[in-house]
């Protein structure tokens, strides 16, 4: 099939983290609410009352006090476990319409969908219309569904969809009137195409291109010389022309970073050794999720970067002696590393661990003279830990001590809510 035939939909949830609190507290309903980041510092997703008070994504949260105090906007802190048990019910639904091979994840709350081989079956525009309200039916969560003739079209048809109301939620570039759709795009900023960030806007604007209509019309060979290849193949999407297709398996990670700010300044080794364990628990949860090993693992602790008159942040890769997924070998690696580069006497402010050197298990041949028994040994250990933290949760066995919820290292979550579908003793209550 020419690549031109090509039709993609993007499925994306509104204000998704807003939208999933909504769900189980009803009094967050037509009231400004917000989200924050990491330690309660900034702001990661709004409500559509709370973009009308004009308070901007990123936000620091302290910036905005007298907003949220003159307009009662409710704050939460983000609960990650209900966001992402949440998503993983909206791609079960959207995998309900299309095969596994027609779907590709692309966020938390963003989803591509390959229509192309249900044209003939479906009227597409009502095949989103159901997608649409089988969401809003079954999780309570209202999303926008873009439709075009390649990712990029979509993903603008997606926009478009948030941006017009009495499109009721979605948009269908390719069956709509060429006048419409003509004055939508000339109506957006080229700022809000896929791809297309500051430093690209500035440059466009300069070339007298402002708007999306603008960037269609244009010359993608022009484009190309005064840019890359990556805006041609924008361009070219945008007009059309599907370049780039659907990713059936995200590419493998060359790296895995895991790490946080500290809720409270950290003096002693012993705290960030805790906080280092947990950390390493995460990066491998993810390294064995993508089937991978890594041979190095890296660690660094770092003190406040607006404290001039105290930095500190060293950072050591230690190599393993093979490639491996073995929780206890890489924690045990990353705490030597922290054990080096501590120094008393200082205030830490962040920690995290990087693995690298990642392969795919398949491509792995053991040592002929490693412990085979003992890799076995290890290998249904991890398993055994993997199948306790699927039915219990993530904080239900760890190495060494690192599961205090008091923990002055751990971020501060002062606002978050119960975790509704993943604590027994948070489940909502109905009364």
């Amino acid at each position: 099939m020419k690549a031109e035939n090509k039709i993609f939909a993007l499925v994306d949830l509104n204000n998704c983290y807003v939208s999933c609190e909504r769900v189980f507290n009803p009094k967050l309903n037509n009231v400004p609410v917000v989200v924050l980041s990491n330690n309660d510092g900034c702001v990661v997703s709004r409500s559509q009352e709370a973009k009308d008070l004009g308070i901007k994504m990123a936000v620091p949260v302290y910036q905005i006090q007298d907003l949220i105090q003159q307009h009662h906007v409710q704050v939460l802190s983000s609960n990650y476990a209900l966001y992402t048990e949440m998503s993983n019910r909206f791609m079960n639904i959207l995998g309900m319409y299309v095969g596994p091979e027609d779907r590709e994840v692309y966020s938390i709350d963003e989803c591509f969908l390959d229509l192309t081989a249900y044209q003939e079956l479906f009227d597409l525009s009502l095949y989103a219309k159901e997608i649409r309200d089988t969401i809003l039916k079954w999780l309570g969560l209202t999303c926008c569904v873009g439709i075009g003739r390649s990712k990029t079209e979509a993903k603008m048809a997606n926009h478009l969809a948030k941006k017009n109301a009495y499109l009721n939620g979605v948009c269908n570039l390719i069956e709509m009137d060429p006048c419409s759709s003509e004055q939508l795009l000339a109506q957006t900023p080229i700022n809000e195409v896929w791809g297309v960030g500051r430093n690209h806007t500035k440059a466009l604007n300069h070339l007298g291109i402002h708007h999306v209509l603008d960037l269609i019309n244009a010359q993608p060979k022009d484009i190309r010389k005064k840019f890359s290849v990556v805006m041609e193949k924008t361009v070219l999407e945008l007009q059309g022309l599907s370049c780039l297709s659907i990713e059936e398996e995200a590419p493998s990670k060359q790296q895995i970073i895991s790490s946080r700010s500290y809720g409270q300044p950290v003096y002693e080794l012993e705290d960030i050794k805790a906080s280092i364990r947990v950390y390493i628990a995460r990066a491998v949860t993810r390294l064995r999720a993508d089937h991978s090993l890594c041979r190095m693992v890296g660690v660094f602790i770092q003190t406040s970067r607006f404290n001039s008159a105290e930095k500190y942040a060293p950072y050591l890769a230690i190599t393993l002696n093979e490639h491996t997924d073995d929780l206890i070998s890489i924690t045990q690696a990353a705490t030597r590393a922290v054990e080096k580069i501590f120094k008393a006497g200082f205030k830490y402010k962040k920690a995290g661990v990087v693995l690298l050197e990642i392969i795919p298990q398949q491509n792995f041949t053991p040592d002929l003279f490693c412990d085979m028994t003992q890799r076995q040994s290890r290998l249904k250990l991890s398993e055994t830990i993997d199948g306790i933290q699927k039915k219990f949760g993530h904080h239900f066995v760890s190495i060494g001590l690192a599961q205090d919820d008091a923990a002055t290292w751990r971020m501060k979550k002062n606002l978050c809510s119960p975790a509704y579908l993943s604590n027994w003793n948070e489940l909502l209550r109905v009364k």
